[in-house]
């Protein structure tokens, strides 16, 4: 009878493991010790059917996983381990395409654009086999927004985790998805991302709200018909005095038709009436921030970036560069075909295609007509038309983790944000992004961690590297845009390695007196930093290595707007790093004494500096 009455007790937790606030444990300082204030939401998911006693994962359970994991797993804390490895090939190739009936060449993903959607499920180890099959280019894949525990040499970011892939040599990268939701992966070799090296991401976990199907992965990207290899020197060298040169197009799930609408074709997506579907929406582009729409429909908005919210209903969503949302579409209109709207929101953006298009079509619409142009022009207006700050408040991670009030941002902790016009050593002049007074340029054949290996604490100033030694430590910074030295323009700044709390964002200069958010702060890895304003972030140093942040306009960190933090440096030699780095920068270092062409820009993304 004790036995029986235990099963069912551990059934009945099972079933309850997404509803009912659970404390996470976390390792800190070789102990055991609870996370400050891990728990749920006060408002739980709504299943329209009872979870089985396994808490399955299913179209009425999104809020359940199985094995003790749900949507209530702090999975900062904790996370499954499948044992599975899964196991993919990117060949990186030269071809020539026509995305939106222009024909160019483009660096792609075996032979497609967008590449391949790299797919596993929460826990399971992912392996992933790049081949550089380049003639001229370097190369490196950053998986974008994954937190990389304890494995910062699989980061992907030349000139800091890497030596560049040579070209006709491969590398493979082995990381474990302690996350879960939907992101991106693209080369952080100055600006091949811009000529297609890039993808898509989907780590299969539990949701906030539920869905019947998923639509998948739903890039959108501003679109160039000219190569960035030469817009970069333009850009550098003052040629857009007036700002980065305009998008010729928009693609959306790699696709579009051109401006005059007489060649390519609309990304059409087909739905059945009566479902909800889940919709994973990435910013992929180089400079634009877009607002995205469905004609007569919601979104219901579920994730930021990797972390779960608080479900939330919009007709417009605002998608900054590098960032992501899962949103739920639901199916309940007439049967037809309708508008899905992006639109470059001015102020932080500039592309020709001022409303890209793409169609949603419901089964038994004509397969093959458009919608109606009474919605074509659709578009957000007023105060919205303008508005390129992330929906902050509306963030509400499901979770509940809180940070501690009881500290003053010290005035060491600011990062200035600034522009700078210098002569070089040949008298060229020069545009630059700095932050923190300095144009961060690495050098691709001598990344930060072979300082570390080597003990090498001399790091020269262009690294512009902080040093973070304290280990699971608070670390908070202001991140400044000074109006007296920079352009009034937002930045979306990402930081590789972890998912920062948004402690606040506005206007004007950050002088401590401002009112922060540390009760459940949205989370996020990617976050504007409005125009002539201050970002506040926070993050754990937890994870040791060495973790870039910068400026996802990419010619802008092109330019030099990124800054490194040197994490817990004495533990770094310790994670397992194998010969394949040496082996790499060997590779690179041999390829490099022969190259044609050579590093002109930061080295972490604007310019190819090689034809094709």
């Amino acid at each position: 009878m004790l036995l029986f009455l235990s099963l069912v007790l551990l059934s009945l937790h099972q079933a309850l493991a997404a509803y009912i606030p659970t404390a996470e444990l976390v390792q800190i300082n070789d102990g055991l010790a609870r996370r400050q204030a891990s728990s749920t939401s006060s408002t739980s998911p709504s299943p329209t059917q009872k979870a089985d006693s396994q808490c399955t994962h299913g179209p009425f359970t999104r809020a359940c996983w199985g094995n003790g994991y749900s949507i209530a797993t702090n999975y900062d804390a904790v996370w499954p381990n499948t044992g599975k490895v899964v196991e993919y090939f990117l060949d990186i190739q030269n071809a020539s395409m026509s995305l939106d009936g222009f024909s160019r060449q483009l660096y792609v993903i075996n032979g497609q654009f967008p590449g391949p959607t790299i797919t596993a499920n929460w826990g399971d180890t992912l392996r992933i086999h790049v081949k550089n099959s380049l003639t001229t280019n370097g190369t490196g894949i950053h998986w974008h927004g994954l937190r990389q525990w304890k494995t910062n040499h699989m980061d992907g970011t030349g000139g800091v985790t890497e030596c560049p892939i040579a070209p006709g040599q491969s590398r493979t990268y082995e990381f474990l998805c302690t996350q879960f939701g939907t992101t991106w992966y693209h080369s952080h070799f100055s600006s091949q991302y811009t000529d297609g090296v890039v993808g898509t991401m989907i780590i299969n976990g539990p949701a906030t709200s539920n869905y019947d199907l998923d639509l998948g992965a739903f890039p959108i990207t501003d679109y160039y018909h000219r190569p960035a290899f030469e817009l970069g020197p333009l850009i550098q060298n003052g040629g857009f005095p007036r700002g980065p040169p305009a998008g010729d197009n928009i693609l959306i799930n790699g696709t579009n038709v051109n401006l005059n609408g007489t060649q390519g074709r609309y990304s059409r997506t087909t739905i059945t009436k009566g479902k909800k579907y889940r919709l994973r929406l990435i910013n992929t582009s180089t400079n634009d921030n877009f607002k995205v729409s469905l004609d007569g429909h919601n979104f219901t908005v579920i994730t930021a970036d990797f972390v779960p919210v608080k479900p939330f209903t919009t007709q417009w969503l605002f998608l900054g560069i590098g960032e992501r949302h899962d949103v739920i579409v639901e199916a309940n209109q007439p049967i037809d075909n309708y508008w899905f709207h992006v639109v470059p929101i001015t102020g932080c953006s500039s592309n020709l295609n001022k409303n890209a298009l793409a169609i949603f079509s419901y089964t038994g619409a004509n397969s093959t007509g458009l919608p109606s142009n009474a919605t074509r022009s659709n578009a957000p207006s007023g105060a919205a038309a303008s508005d390129c700050n992330d929906p902050n408040d509306k963030l509400i991670p499901y979770v509940k983790l809180d940070v501690p009030s009881n500290y003053t941002i010290p005035a060491s902790s600011r990062l200035d944000v600034g522009f700078a016009i210098v002569q070089n050593t040949a008298q060229q002049t020069l545009f630059q992004w700095n932050l923190n007074f300095t144009a961060m340029s690495v050098e691709w054949d001598r990344p930060t961690l072979e300082y570390v290996f080597n003990k090498n604490t001399t790091y020269p100033p262009a690294m512009n590297l902080i040093t973070l030694p304290g280990k699971n430590t608070w670390s908070y910074w202001v991140i400044q845009a000074v109006p007296t030295i920079a352009p009034p323009i937002p930045h979306p700044i990402h930081l590789h390695g972890h998912d920062f709390y948004v402690l606040g964002a506005g206007t004007g200069i950050y002088n401590n007196s401002q009112t922060l958010n540390y009760k459940n702060p949205p989370r996020r890895d990617v976050a504007m930093l409005p125009a002539s304003g201050y970002l506040v972030i926070a993050f754990i140093t937890d994870n040791p290595g060495a973790w870039l942040m910068h400026c996802h306009i990419a010619w802008h960190v092109g330019l030099g707007l990124a800054a490194q933090f040197l994490e817990q440096a004495d533990q770094i030699p310790s994670l397992g790093i194998g010969q394949e780095f040496q082996q790499g920068c060997s590779a690179w270092d041999t390829y490099s004494q022969n190259a044609i062409f050579h590093q002109e820009d930061s080295g972490l993304r604007r310019r190819e500096i090689a034809g094709y």
